[in-house]
């Protein structure tokens, strides 16, 4: 996949050329726009039945696909920030604590354009008791799936491999 423009969004002009998917550069204007990596978040919630907190995409990429709670973060916000942002958006519930667990690279396909991200993912606690609602029109369902072993892991139907990177950590060092 190649993320091209066919005119500057500068001057017009029909010079403008992928630099290895780093920037993009006009020669007739000298205009750049970087291709920068975005941060997202994503949040591994542990049920109180020893089960991991998921949801179902109710969009694309990988609509249907299970996914782990959380999404981009905002500018001027923090990846902590947009964590609890993100639970209060698709869960309808803030986290009460949040702890780092690792970053991995992602590819995010979305209308025929691949965004790079870096995804930051932080293991949070819900309060007791709370009732999640689900965000309509962005998940479908949220699913408590167990994740106790790696033969678990890979039999989930994930959308995205930092996900299944990071939960493959998060088992190794419980």
């Amino acid at each position: 996949m190649k993320n091209d423009f066919n005119f500057c969004p500068n001057c017009g002009g029909k010079n403008i050329q992928n630099v290895k998917m780093r920037k993009w550069l006009c020669s007739d204007c000298g205009f750049d726009l970087y291709n920068n990596v975005a941060a997202a978040v994503g949040l591994v919630i542990q049920t109180g039945d020893g089960k991991v907190l998921f949801e179902k995409r109710a969009k694309d990429p990988r609509k249907g696909f299970l996914a782990l709670p959380g999404g981009f973060v905002d500018p001027d916000e923090s990846a902590e920030e947009a964590c609890i942002r993100e639970c209060r958006e698709e869960l309808g519930v803030e986290p009460v604590s949040l702890k780092f667990i690792a970053s991995f690279p992602n590819t995010y396909l979305y209308k025929g354009i691949q965004y790079k991200t870096c995804d930051i993912f932080f293991e949070a606690k819900l309060p007791e008791n709370a009732e999640l609602h689900a965000q309509e029109g962005e998940v479908l369902s949220v699913e408590h799936c167990f994740v106790r072993s790696e033969q678990e892991l890979s039999e989930l139907p994930l959308a995205f491999e930092s996900a299944r990177k990071t939960l493959s950590l998060w088992l190794k060092n419980r």
